[in-house]
């Protein structure tokens, strides 16, 4: 069994993680750590817990990291990389969902993310975890920066088409869609009931702390430059990611091109759904690690790609399991398609 800790257990992401761990027939969850949590039980934090789990919830120390195969930290960017040190270099493997070892840049890192980086060393030693396209890295590595929600729903639809030299060295445009638990459990009053409700709004245009690990992704996976503007939307949902793209393509390029495009790269990818000729809807991959992609090709040699995922599950916890099974050597689809042995109740 791969004994697993929590950083961060009560937060989104780190709810959707216990909930999609407890159905891994391989994973003992042994440890749950956070901050304003701790000395609380997680099954009366989160009451949807009751009868599923019953753990407490702890300081994190290196103590405490005793007998812990694997370390998931579930915290906002800036608030593990010490956490995330420490369990480095005692030889726990660790899986960060947040966005503090996702760019090979400090500098960068610090100008999108508003803070310093306290351990640079181990940029370079992290390893990207888009797992169709990193399996071989990820099978090997210590260190995991799991992907942003965004940068998923982008990556998995455009590389593909990069790859294969199906786009003109034209801008791209990129717009997306995504519910307000993006943003976490921390209060702020625009993302209270009453000012999402009934309303979308753009935000960080030209800022977002995505656009470098769009960038540097698009570029190494798909190895060419890329010019390309991202436009983030906040919906009056609570969770789901849905990506709208825009670009130029060759004169030849026609439908059945594009679909060779994207089945040459997933056809072995259980979690990538190529649903054309239909359009994707968000409702379709809420609660799932599916990524559903469709296109159009317009007659003016422009073509409008679409991707939609649940950010909470492929964008973070689902894809985070994901990668915990590449690098322990299981199926991929272990614990989130494939769950064949009943869990016990925890107890503490």
């Amino acid at each position: 069994m791969i004994k697993i800790g929590i950083v961060g257990a009560a937060g989104y992401s780190g709810v959707e993680l216990i909930k999609l761990l407890l159905n891994h027939p391989e994973v003992e969850i042994s440890k749950l750590f956070g901050n304003s949590s701790v000395g609380n039980r997680i099954e009366n934090i989160h009451l949807s817990l009751r009868g599923m789990i019953s753990l407490e919830i702890e300081q994190f120390d290196l103590a405490a990291l005793n007998g812990i195969d694997l370390l998931f930290a579930a915290m906002p960017s800036g608030s593990s990389m010490d956490i995330i040190e420490k369990a480095y270099t005692t030889g726990v493997k660790v899986i960060d969902i947040g966005g503090d070892f996702r760019l090979n840049d400090q500098t960068i890192y610090s100008q999108y993310y508003k803070h310093e980086h306290t351990a640079p060393q181990l940029l370079s030693e992290s390893v990207y975890g888009l797992s169709e396209w990193n399996k071989e890295a990820i099978a090997l590595a210590k260190l995991i920066a799991n992907p942003g929600c965004y940068p998923t729903s982008i990556l998995l639809a455009l590389i593909p088409l990069l790859k294969n030299g199906l786009l003109k060295d034209e801008l791209i445009s990129i717009v997306s869609y995504s519910g307000t638990s993006g943003a976490g459990k921390s209060a702020a009053t625009n993302m209270i009931f009453s000012e999402v409700n009934e309303s979308v709004r753009a935000y960080k245009v030209g800022s977002h702390q995505h656009i470098p690990e769009i960038k540097q992704y698009l570029e190494q996976f798909g190895c060419k430059p890329v010019d390309f503007s991202f436009v983030p939307h906040l919906l009056p949902t609570t969770r789901g990611i849905y990506t709208t793209i825009h670009a130029a393509v060759n004169e030849s390029i026609t439908e059945e091109v594009v679909t060779e495009a994207y089945e040459s790269y997933y056809s072995d990818s259980p979690f990538i759904r190529l649903i054309h000729p239909s359009i994707p809807e968000m409702k379709d991959v809420l609660h799932t690690n599916f990524c559903d992609i469709g296109f159009k090709l317009n007659d003016n040699n422009s073509l409008v790609v679409f991707s939609t995922i649940d950010n909470l599950i492929k964008g973070a916890a689902g894809q985070a399991i994901q990668n915990m099974n590449i690098m322990f050597g299981l199926n991929q689809t272990e614990g989130l398609l494939n769950c064949s042995k009943k869990k016990k109740l925890l107890l503490a």
